[in-house]
């Protein structure tokens, strides 16, 4: 999709995973919990209205395809899902694995305590994982 660039603040924190139909898959390096990261491939998006109907559909298809994946792996509480974009304007969603008693339950993951990088095992076995089931 023409003129599509990743942020760089994503792209800072996040491993490649996979490059689904519309959306590229991040994992998030944060050994805290899993934490994915779709991103969109269409240039100057920012809010999820900006999208045409069939690539919202894509999306949500795309995101409940991840939510799934980051359930088998973690088997989480909960899985969160959202698209914030306050501090990140290019348009990207979340799906975080949250467990009762991790380090934000239960509120929100987002600027809680600082990112903990995830060892080089740790990285290559959950993006193997994600890769199998995406």
């Amino acid at each position: 999709m023409s003129g599509f660039q990743l942020d760089p603040r994503l792209a800072g924190e996040g491993i490649p995973v996979a490059s689904l139909e519309l959306c590229d898959a991040l994992l998030r390096n944060d050994a805290r919990t899993l934490w994915v990261v779709l991103v969109p491939r269409v240039a100057g998006r920012e809010e999820l209205h900006e999208l045409s109907a069939e690539q919202q559909a894509q999306l949500m298809s795309e995101i409940a395809r991840v939510s799934q994946a980051v359930h088998d792996i973690a088997q989480p509480t909960k899985v969160n899902t959202g698209a914030l974009g306050n501090i990140v304007r290019q348009l990207h969603v979340h799906v975080v694995a949250r467990h009762e008693g991790d380090f934000a339950w239960p509120g929100p993951v987002w600027g809680v305590g600082e990112r903990e990088e995830m060892d080089e095992t740790a990285r290559t076995d959950l993006v193997a994982a994600l890769r199998q089931r995406l």
